[in-house]
């Protein structure tokens, strides 16, 4: 690990780029070794894309779900996959060990984001985050509180506890994808019970409309995805917005919590269906490359 290390703070943008010598990484964050997995793509990065997991996952388990190494090459991102304490991620909500602990995953991330922005030379204007389930929450959470380091984010089946505010310093792009049958993150908000706890949770549509507020966005357009016959339709909605911060929301009639275009992981009796109408590794990396702050 302490190789790993120092191979990865020696780092420059000249050095050609494989994703083998920085495949695990740490650094201690508040008096704790806080670990991520990053990809390099070939040569010179143009952008950085932060990863995070659902609850009970790891950035590793993110990455083999996602797939985001292959896309994040086609478009030059660093892609970097942080493990959460417990499992999970302080965002917000008051229902995981993280938060209960006041653990600072915030600035974590946002340290981990300055960290690798300075070791692969990476346009800090081209920062985004996704993540799934309470990785979407973080995401999220991010997007509200450093609204200064990320230029969008695409959270996929989160939105944000009812008690985390989000005020942010300047508008953040946003595509967040939900399912309207999603058994873990109610579609319409209210009480959720999550591996940590309980929590209430904002409506999906409605964080839509909120990131619309926010962003000074015009009314939306909506339009059909192509149906790929598997008895789910997608439907995305797309605003321009102020600054070029556009919102886009795509949600998944019949979808369950689950990452669109992926492979089935867990049952469908646990997780609800997944729609292979679109691939959201491939829309949310399309959106990123965008999109600069």
């Amino acid at each position: 690990m302490a190789a790993t290390l120092c191979v990865l703070a020696g780092f420059t943008a000249a050095t050609p780029a494989s994703a083998e010598p920085f495949a695990a990484a740490h650094f201690d964050f508040g008096g704790l070794p806080r670990t991520y997995t990053v990809h390099v793509p070939p040569g010179k990065p143009t952008g950085l894309v932060i990863n995070l997991h659902s609850a009970g996952g790891t950035g590793a388990g993110q990455a083999a779900l996602t797939h985001y190494d292959a896309i994040a090459d086609a478009h030059g991102f660093v892609v970097a996959y942080p493990d959460g304490i417990d499992y999970s991620w302080a965002d917000g909500r008051g229902a995981s060990t993280p938060d209960r602990q006041g653990i600072d995953d915030v600035g974590f991330i946002s340290a981990l984001v300055t960290k690798l922005v300075a070791d692969f030379g990476i346009d800090p204007n081209r920062v985004y985050a996704t993540g799934l389930s309470a990785g979407a929450f973080m995401a999220n959470r991010l997007a509200c509180q450093r609204a200064d380091l990320f230029a969008a984010i695409a959270p996929v089946d989160g939105t944000l506890g009812t008690n985390v505010g989000c005020a942010p310093s300047e508008p953040v792009a946003v595509m967040a994808t939900h399912g309207t049958a999603d058994p873990v993150v109610p579609f319409n908000g209210g009480p959720m019970l999550g591996r940590g706890g309980g929590s209430t949770v904002v409506p999906a549509q409605a964080m839509a409309d909120r990131w619309r507020n926010i962003n000074g966005c015009r009314p939306p357009a909506e339009v059909a995805l192509p149906d790929n016959g598997d008895g789910m339709r997608s439907l995305r909605s797309s605003s321009a917005c102020a600054d070029g911060a556009d919102v886009v929301f795509t949600r998944v009639e019949g979808g369950g919590h689950t990452w669109p275009g992926a492979p089935t992981v867990l049952s469908e009796q646990q997780v609800g269906r997944t729609t292979r109408a679109f691939d959201a590794s491939v829309d949310s990396a399309n959106f990123f490359a965008g999109h600069v702050r």
